[in-house]
Parts: C-alpha cells; sequence; structure tokens
C-alpha cells in the first residue's frame, strides 16, 4: 500500500489556518487531509463494489477532534451558503461514515438529527430510521463522500417511504463517478465541497502527489 506524502499535524491546541478567499477553504481541506495520512493509493474494494487505485478515508477524521470540528464547520458554512437551512427541517446521517460529521452538523444548525441503518434490526422497535420523522419532513442526506450515488440513493429510498421529502444531498468529496449524475435522475441535487479532481490537483501543486499518482485519480475519474 503506498500513502501520498504526510508532514507533521499540527501541535496540540494549535489553531489551524484562517482561511482567505473562495478557494482557501478547499485547498486547507486538502492540507488537512494530507496531514492526516487520509489518502491512500494501491488496490480498495470500495462500497459500492468498485476496486479504486486510490481510497479516501474519511472514516479516521473523527480521531483528530480539531480536525473533526473543521471539517464540519466547513459543512456548515457550505450548507448554509450552497443550500440554506430554510430549504430542509432535518438532517439525516448515511452509515457508517456519515453519521459522526451528521450528528454534529446537526447540532450546529440546530436541526434535528436522524440516521439511517443499512437494515431493520431485529431487536428494539425495529425501526431503520432512527429518530423522529414525520410526514412531509423535508430531509437533508448527509454523506462523508459519494462515488455512484448508491448508498444515498439508498437513503432516500428508506425516508420517502415513511413520508419524508428528500431533494438534496451534500458531501464532502464527489469521486466524480457518476454519483451526481444518478441522483440527478433520482430527483435528488447533490452539493460537494469539493471534488477529487480539485483535491489531486491542489496536492500535486504542493508536492504531496507526483505526476503519476495524479494521472492514477485522473484516469479513475475519466473511467467513471
Amino acid at each position: 500500500m503506498k500513502w501520498a506524502k504526510s508532514t507533521k499535524f499540527q501541535k496540540e491546541g494549535e489553531k489551524l489556518p484562517k482561511q482567505k478567499g473562495n478557494e482557501a477553504p478547499k485547498r486547507e481541506i486538502c492540507k488537512i487531509l494530507n496531514k492526516i495520512g487520509a489518502l491512500q493509493f494501491g488496490a480498495f474494494k470500495l462500497t459500492s463494489g468498485k476496486i479504486s487505485p486510490y481510497y479516501i478515508d474519511l472514516r479516521i477524521v473523527p480521531s483528530f477532534p480539531d480536525v473533526f470540528q473543521k471539517i464540519c464547520d466547513f459543512y456548515v458554512s457550505f450548507i448554509k451558503d450552497e443550500i440554506g437551512v430554510k430549504s430542509f427541517e432535518r438532517v439525516a446521517g448515511i452509515p457508517v461514515a456519515g453519521i459522526p460529521f451528521t450528528s454534529i452538523i446537526a447540532c450546529e444548525l440546530k436541526k434535528p438529527f436522524l440516521y439511517i441503518r443499512k437494515g431493520v434490526p431485529l431487536h428494539g422497535r425495529q425501526r431503520r430510521i432512527e429518530g423522529i420523522l414525520a410526514p412531509g419532513n423535508r430531509i437533508l442526506l448527509v454523506d462523508d463522500l459519494v462515488t455512484t450515488g448508491l448508498s444515498l440513493i439508498k437513503a432516500a429510498k428508506a425516508i420517502t417511504a415513511e413520508g419524508g421529502v428528500v431533494t438534496d444531498a451534500v458531501v464532502l468529496i464527489d469521486r466524480q463517478e457518476g454519483g451526481k449524475q444518478k441522483l440527478q435522475k433520482g430527483g435528488i441535487k447533490l452539493h460537494a465541497v469539493l471534488n477529487i479532481t480539485e483535491i489531486a490537483s491542489n496536492l500535486h501543486e504542493i508536492g504531496t502527489i507526483d505526476e503519476e499518482q495524479l494521472k492514477t485519480i485522473l484516469k479513475q475519474v475519466k473511467k467513471g
């Protein structure tokens, strides 16, 4: 397994650099993900079943509290600017990686939090959707990233089956492998804080990934 070059993370208690300009938040996210070693190169089987030559492990983000808060702040600012808090009433996290982010985002936005199980449990109330969902509630889906969009589509179907309404979904990263288009066909607009092409370009620019690794990522995007 080949890792992208990683630099030492900030000292405990040290604040991350402030954002400057429209592109600054995206560049900062790229640097943060690099610092914690989230980008890996190798051969990985994704949730969708696809094999990818690279992997972005956002499950490790909550292990870095300062980074976790910072990433959630980016989500919140993006949601306020790009979607608008009046366009939805509740937020729902996608299992498993999307749930930690969604819980913080819901608190920051003062919105009720739901999460969707992968299947109906055989214990307790045997509910696939945990939390209070009333017919007609407008739900914003939240996940860490999107590849094919299948996880988001399944979650949307579970919510609509119980009377909820889903028109928007937000992720930190779009891997640009057809998920946005599939969601659009299902009537769901995907909002991504940034995409993998932007990440690869930023990391290549600062020398974190080499030309070969950049081409590997772009080839995967083109392959879809």
